[in-house]
């Protein structure tokens, strides 16, 4: 018996309009990159817009490179994890708050606000990653 006959059949996934606009992102840059000539990118974008399956699509790209995210995605990718640090940072200050407030209950009185220098700390930090410049080589990329 064939070892093909074997395994179960996938049903093909159909693509989405968006899964073909990705496509024609990738052929655009790739055309503007040099690495498709016009007759080449005008072929397979055809190809693209007749894709029924993300295999179709899928076999289109895969001797292509992903283009580089653009500056517009970086910054929403910076500003969606520097967000995400001023939620670790409200955690810290709840749990933190919720540990003194267990403190003065104990000893009957309202004592030193001590959270106030470790949030303070780290709120300066977050708020120097904001503000300082950065180069366009972020997070070390390209250095040896």
């Amino acid at each position: 018996m064939n070892e093909d006959q074997n395994k179960p059949s996938t049903p093909a996934v159909r693509v989405s309009d968006a899964d073909r606009d990705r496509a024609l992102g990738i052929l655009a840059a790739a055309l503007a990159e040099g690495r498709l000539d016009a007759p080449e990118h005008t072929s397979r974008v055809q190809a693209a817009l007749r894709a029924r399956t993300a295999d179709d699509l899928g076999a289109l790209t895969a001797d292509l490179p992903a283009p580089m995210p653009t500056r517009a995605e970086k910054d929403r990718k910076d500003m969606a994890e520097w967000l995400a640090e001023w939620r670790y940072w409200l955690g810290g200050l709840v749990i933190m708050s919720a540990v003194w407030g267990v403190r003065c209950v104990q000893k009957g009185e309202l004592t030193y606000y001590w959270p106030v220098a470790p949030l303070g700390v780290w709120a300066a930090v977050l708020l120097a990653i904001a503000i300082w410049p950065r180069s366009d080589d972020e997070h070390g990329e390209g250095k040896s």
